[in-house]
């Protein structure tokens, strides 16, 4: 079995095993009626899990190792993305990429969270999790596509920031409070994207924009289910509550009106059709940035305060 499938997948795989076996003697065979009969069971049971899922689960999937990270979106979605490094004060942090590209023939500056598929590429990337070098280097990307009159697009896939004492060091907490001042006020348009797990600070220090965007099977949160578990019980086997207590999944956000629109996966999981997520995501972005570049650059700050100051607001 393939150990990046997940629990509640594997009745599904196994089925799909089973027909992929099936279909090595389908020449010699006249089995097609049973495959076929294997194959709608097994799209009625995806469609049943997937309707059914609980919030953990869903935090499992936004965590999958074979979904598309930052730089997949980035090579699937635009054309001539040229990458930049640095922040010209310290180093450049690997957790985060960015640079200009083209969404079809509209000029962007992109940025994203980005982790690696296996152990190496893991540390390389720092597991996703940015430095203050990051949000600055970020940040230099921000105020370089305002210069430029061209519109930020953020993908935000971290468990946090780094926690480390290098980080704080260097003024973690400093580094991510100024991105969030400064995003508020950047004068072109901004849409963040959530494409897998957005955690604490660690997203928000690129997740102030005038759209939020998130992929469907993704969570959005202010602390990730396991720590929460840890704080309240001192320990992580309450994770599935706090994940429940938490709310963070697309369809909880948008109730609540912490993110704008939820970008339908391919059935199974971006994970199992990197370019279907890939063509949705752009499709949505386009579309929203096409609303956007209508809005006069200097009313962005009034309708970032207004959108942001808006949310938690309750009346007795």
């Amino acid at each position: 079995m393939n150990r990046n499938v997940l629990e509640f997948e594997r009745p599904i795989m196994e089925l799909e095993q089973k027909i992929e076996e099936m279909r090595k003697y389908a020449d010699s065979l006249d089995i097609s009626n049973e495959i076929n009969k294997l194959e709608k069971k097994v799209n009625e049971l995806r469609s049943s899990v997937y309707k059914n899922l609980t919030r953990w689960q869903i935090v499992q999937i936004a965590r999958h190792p074979e979904r598309p990270y930052s730089l997949d979106y980035i090579y699937l979605m635009t054309n001539n993305f040229i990458e930049m490094h640095g922040d010209r004060n310290f180093k450049d942090d690997k957790a985060v990429v960015g640079g200009f590209a083209y969404l079809d023939e509209k000029p962007v500056m992109i940025i994203g969270q980005q982790k690696g598929r296996d152990t190496k590429s893991n540390i390389y990337r720092n597991f996703g999790m940015m430095n203050p070098d990051g949000y600055r280097k970020a940040l230099r990307l921000m105020k370089l596509a305002e210069k430029f009159n061209r519109p930020v697009i953020t993908l935000i896939d971290t468990p946090g920031a780094n926690p480390g004492i290098d980080a704080e060091e260097r003024g973690q907490a400093e580094a991510i409070a100024r991105n969030i001042q400064e995003m508020t006020r950047l004068k072109v348009p901004i849409i963040v994207c959530i494409i897998g797990e957005g955690a604490s600070g660690g997203a928000f220090g690129i997740g102030v924009g005038d759209k939020v965007l998130m992929l469907e099977y993704c969570w959005y949160s202010v602390i990730s289910p396991e720590s929460c578990s840890s704080i309240l019980f001192r320990s992580w086997e309450y994770k599935e509550q706090a994940a429940e207590a938490l709310k963070l999944t697309a369809p909880d956000l948008i109730e609540h009106k912490i993110i704008d629109r939820i970008i339908e996966e391919p059935e199974g999981g971006a994970h199992r059709n990197h370019k279907e997520a890939a063509a949705s995501l752009k499709q949505a972005i386009l579309e929203e940035l096409k609303s956007l570049e209508k809005i006069d650059p200097d009313k962005f700050l009034d309708l970032r305060i207004k959108k942001y100051g808006s949310m938690g607001y309750w009346e007795g």
